[in-house]
Formats: C-alpha cells, structure tokens, sequence
C-alpha cells in the first residue's frame, strides 16, 4: 500500500532543534500514513542517537555535510511517499498541519508545490514566498521582508514563483520530473530553483496561509555567520549562472567590489 507522504528532515549539528521538531510530529503525527527521513549531514552534536530514539524515524547519515540539496535528494530517494514534505529542523508543526496541506493539494490537481504560512516563536510572520529570483526582485523581495505590513501580505492565499524549503509540499511525480533538487546549490535558492523547474512544466505553486509552521530561522547563521554568508553568495552565483548567465559576471564583480567573495 502506498504511503501518503514522506517527511524529509535534514539536519547538521542542530540537534535540541531536530528533537523538538520530531517531537512535535510524535505528539500529533499526521492523519495521513507517513514515514519520516532524517538525513544528518555527518552531525558531531550527537543529532543521529538522539533521532533514533524516537520510533518509526528512519535516519540516513552522510559520511560528509554534503549540503541541503543533495541531503535532501537522499532522504527522497530513499522514502516512498507519494507527496513529499521537506521540512527544516528547526521547525514545529502543529496538529493537523501536514493534513491541510495534503489535502489541499489534493484539491488542485495543477498544482505540483504548497507552502504554508511561516511564523516564529512569538507568531511574527516570515516573507516566505516571492517572485522568481531576479536582480530586480532581490531588491524587492528584501524591502518587501523590511516592511512593517508583511503579517498582512502573508495572511493572502496566492500563486507565487517559490514558497521556501523550510516546509514544502510537493508531489513525488512533480520532484521526480525535473530532476530533484538542483545538487549544486549547496544552501540556499534550491527552493526558488525547484519552483521555477516545476512552473516551466505548466505547474503551479500555492502559498497557503490558512496553515501556519513555527519556523525558529536564523539559528544557524546566528551560530556561524560568515559561513552562512558565504554559502549564500556561492548559491546566489550558482543560481544567476544557471538562469541568467549574462548578469552573473556583474554580479561577481560587484561581489568583489563589495569584498562580499
């Protein structure tokens, strides 16, 4: 018999994290049948013992941090749901969240990716969609992110170009069409990358605010800030050479102008 959905988790060294989020799908696992892929990417914060020890958890280690796309690639592979659900570990998911979503995208046969409303601890919204990564929609999407009205933008179900990859839905058949997720973004853009492959099939993504995720965002650029900006930039040239191979020249040399590569 099929299986529902497979949640995929990747995490790195992020383990009250990772328990807090399986511990939250424990309490109020979802209606639908699941399993649930934890794919540690080569942890030393003792993530993978501590995975293990909740039941039905199926833990995949990498033998290096081999990045989110490809982590995320793995547990995929390896996982048999006939939706996909990628979640960061650094979320909680309440009662009967993945079910809404689920059956949601039950309900739209064109659409191949849903997102829900994203909020932090204390409820605060995160701008957790946008318009297709351009060198004009950057500069929007981080002004929209600044302004003060975005619990407002975030309350609108829509069609945008990418939800984000902290919590994602999509359909197995969709994923597997265009390839999975891009493997060479290491951290960052894969979600806007893997939007846009599937809208290029004549699919939709919908952003669903009805439903809301606790995402705990930042945690890991807290801890290692540099990296995280570093691995940022890397992504944001992969993705410009990738989509718009004539601006990433000037994208490189602005970056060096700005000593931010």
């Amino acid at each position: 018999m099929a299986i529902d959905v497979s949640i995929v988790i990747v995490s790195f060294n992020a383990r009250a994290d990772l328990e807090r989020c399986l511990e939250s799908l424990r309490a109020a696992p979802p209606q639908a049948s699941h399993e649930i892929v934890v794919v540690d990417n080569r942890s030393t914060d003792g993530s993978v013992e501590s995975a293990r020890q909740f039941p039905g958890v199926r833990v995949i280690q990498q033998d290096t941090n081999a990045g989110f796309a490809r982590a995320n690639n793995a547990g995929i592979r390896a996982s048999t749901g006939t939706a996909l659900l990628l979640l960061n570990s650094d979320t909680i998911v309440p009662p009967g969240a993945i079910d809404r979503l689920l059956n949601a995208l039950a309900a739209e046969p064109a659409v191949a990716v849903v997102g829900p409303r994203l909020v932090d601890g204390t409820g605060r919204a995160e701008l957790s969609f946008g318009r297709m990564i351009g060198p004009l929609n950057e500069w929007r999407q981080k002004r929209m992110a600044r302004r003060a009205d975005v619990e407002s933008l975030t309350r609108q179900r829509h069609y945008p170009d990418w939800v984000s990859g902290a919590c994602l839905l999509a359909r197995r058949s969709d994923a597997e069409a265009v390839g999975l997720l891009d493997e060479r973004y290491f951290m960052y853009t894969e979600d806007v990358d893997f939007c846009a492959a599937v809208r290029a099939r004549g699919r939709r993504v919908l952003f669903m605010p009805e439903v809301e995720i606790i995402h705990q965002r930042g945690r890991s650029a807290a801890a290692a800030p540099a990296e995280t900006r570093a691995a940022y930039r890397r992504s944001q040239i992969a993705f410009y050479e990738k989509h718009y191979p004539y601006w990433a020249p000037l994208l490189k040399l602005y970056l060096k102008v700005r000593r931010q590569i």
